[in-house]
């Protein structure tokens, strides 16, 4: 067997493979003097077929399958012992009146080669690295959602806004009969909420569902229609009152306080909404660190720039999937992940030249962790070590779950790597202006 390599240009080869018939005619033959010492073919008793009827009927579909292992063997050895880093997988070159009756066989394979570049951290303008706290009306907002969840409801005969009102929505023809709660204050504009001010239990109140929300997604959980049929809904319903009651807040004093947070230091107004600041931070968190990820890649992609064999990786993208695709199918799909592929690159680079890795420690450690939270969340606040390392093995013999958890800690070492090494701008801003200037 021989292999050769011609590199065309820096990012495309071509290998040819040349197998003598030397190479695998010791074990076609094995395999067919298998076949006969096992095959029943009428006339011939067991082991007593002809050879040569044997080699009719078997032989080329051996020779293929013998030659075809050979060669993606040879191929698989060349490509390691070369190291050869190549992108996708080698596609064999079409040849014109191949004649397997021959004795030897060259075959030749494109490569696509993954470029060569000098990984530059240095973006143009600092990156901002958001810090995400909890505004004051947010966090007024959270205390009085707290004053409403532990305080109780009362009776009324007058409905007036803000109340909170049992009843059915009905309409026979499109099958809608729910009984729910409706909070006033979800009402959209003054129209429809005039039209419960006043009402008493008993009173049947028309309503059109368009426009009856801000948000139409209420629709599905009070009228109980269909995700998909509640988008742009339009039909006359009716709310038949069965209640009418008053949102009566729950005080804030130290009963609350010490019910909310039994083992922690909170006496005051202001204790809670620090409180509240600091678990929205650590929630935010994770936002804050996400974004920075994205726009580091972006300026990692945008800084580091090389080429890639597109033509070829756009042959390749037709040949890999369920069903070929056609060239401008492959051409479009190749434009739709071209730049994750180039962050692949350079993310492989940069693990590489920096020594990333996710060692079994990391992993056991990191999986630890998330377990004594889970079991934090239901009340189990100090489990014993042999308990932790029991749930974490089994947790560890999901190859699936160890790929998982293997991605979020080589993410957090990423992370951590580019807080060090790029330069960021830090900015405190809170959730809202966050959201407007992220999504403007």
């Amino acid at each position: 067997m021989n292999i050769t390599r011609e590199n065309i240009d820096e990012l495309n080869a071509v290998v040819k493979v040349e197998i003598a018939k030397e190479d695998y005619n010791e074990k076609v033959d094995k395999i067919l003097k298998d076949y006969r010492k096992n095959a029943n073919i009428p006339g011939f008793r067991k082991g007593h077929v002809p050879m040569g009827m044997v080699k009719k009927q078997y032989g080329q579909a051996v020779l293929v399958d013998e030659v075809n292992k050979l060669l993606q063997d040879a191929l698989n050895k060349y490509l390691t012992e070369e190291k050869l880093d190549v992108l996708g997988n080698p596609l064999p070159k079409e040849q014109k009146n191949f004649d397997w009756n021959k004795d030897d066989y060259s075959f030749e394979f494109e490569l696509g080669l993954s470029p060569k570049f000098d990984l530059d951290l240095k973006t143009k303008e600092p990156i901002t690295h958001y810090n995400i706290v909890a505004g004051e009306e947010m966090i007024d907002n959270q205390v009085t959602q707290i004053q409403k969840q532990y305080g109780k409801l009362v009776s009324k005969e007058v409905a007036e806004e803000n109340d909170i009102l049992t009843g059915t929505f009905k309409n026979e023809e499109e099958g809608i009969d729910n009984e729910t709660s409706l909070p006033l204050e979800n009402l959209k504009g003054k129209k429809n909420l005039n039209k419960f001010l006043g009402a008493k239990v008993g009173d049947v109140i028309s309503l059109k569902t368009k426009g009856l929300f801000e948000d139409d997604h209420q629709l599905v959980e009070l009228l109980k229609v269909e995700h998909d049929k509640a988008h742009d809904l339009d039909v006359a319903v009716e709310f038949t009152i069965k209640e009418i009651n008053k949102q009566e807040l729950a005080e804030l004093n130290k009963e609350l306080f010490d019910k909310l947070f039994a083992n922690e230091e909170v006496k005051s107004v202001e204790d809670l909404k620090e409180k509240i600041k600091e678990d929205a931070a650590k929630q935010f968190k994770q936002q804050s660190d996400q974004q920075l990820l994205n726009d580091v890649t972006e300026a990692l992609i945008e800084n580091n720039k090389f080429d890639l064999p597109k033509e070829f990786l756009q042959k390749w993208i037709q040949t890999v999937g369920e069903k070929p695709l056609t060239q401008e199918e492959a051409v479009e799909e190749y434009t739709k992940s071209e730049q994750g592929l180039r962050f692949q690159l350079i993310e492989g680079k940069l693990i590489q030249e920096n020594k990333l890795e996710v060692k079994f420690e990391d992993l056991k450690a990191f999986t630890v962790e998330r377990i004594k939270e889970q079991m934090a969340q239901f009340g189990q606040t100090d489990p014993a070590e042999k308990e932790l390392d029991d749930i974490a093995a089994r947790v560890l013999s999901n190859q699936d779950e160890v790929k998982r958890l293997s991605e979020q800690i080589m993410n957090e070492k990423l992370l951590g790597f580019y807080k060090e090494n790029i330069k960021l701008k830090e900015k405190e801003v809170t959730y809202e202006d966050f959201v407007k200037e992220i999504y403007k």
